[in-house]
């Protein structure tokens, strides 16, 4: 546990809200136009990926924030 405060994690939450956001309005731009006339199930399938793939980096961010490093810390059983 940490004694001090980092600078890490407001950094971090401010980048991962611009992140967010980025992302978010680029699908809301695009995403439409590519798929706006594609069968329903197919869309709802595309839009439920793409709303869960701003996850798959999420756990190494959160790492980088307690940590300072990008992987997990070495198990010392």
């Amino acid at each position: 546990m940490r004694e001090t405060p980092t600078w890490r994690i407001p950094i971090g939450i401010i980048g991962l809200l611009i992140g967010l956001t980025v992302y978010g309005v680029v699908i809301a731009r695009y995403a439409p136009d590519i798929i706006g006339g594609w069968p329903t199930w197919v869309q709802t399938i595309i839009y439920l990926v793409l709303g869960l793939i701003w996850l798959l980096p999420l756990k190494r961010f959160l790492i980088w924030m307690e940590t300072g490093r990008w992987s997990p810390p070495e198990s010392t059983d």
